[in-house]
């Protein structure tokens, strides 16, 4: 799995929008962003992935965007890859973050997962 520089991880944090309800943690070895247990965006080495509607997802495959594969052949359906260069392009960045989000809290919340409290080795 590519792993995300910290000059990444920095970009991707000064990008997302100052809410509560938000949360960031681990996936896929590398960073991503949560609302109400969704994920909606986050880092996949150095790439940025959104999760949008089809037509968005179309968009942003004609700006130099890809379907988000985080195994080869297998995208994730909903998601996909900015254009390389994305930190640079902040306010565009910053946009597409933003609709993201707003796609993703229109989508039932997720529970959290029950623990059992006992580890598997």
């Amino acid at each position: 799995m590519p792993r995300p520089s910290e000059d990444a991880k920095t970009a991707f944090r000064a990008l997302l929008p100052d809410q509560p309800s938000l949360s960031t943690r681990p996936m896929f070895g590398n960073l991503a962003a949560f609302v109400n247990g969704n994920m909606f965006t986050g880092l996949f080495g150095e790439d940025l992935f959104v999760r949008v509607d089809e037509s968005d997802r179309q968009r942003i495959i004609g700006e130099g965007g890809a379907d988000f594969s985080p195994m080869a052949g297998r995208p994730m359906k909903g998601y996909v890859t900015l254009a390389a260069g994305w930190a640079e392009r902040q306010d565009d960045t910053r946009s597409w973050i933003a609709r993201s989000l707003e796609f993703a809290q229109k989508l039932p919340g997720k529970e959290p997962k029950k623990t059992t409290g006992a580890r598997r080795k």
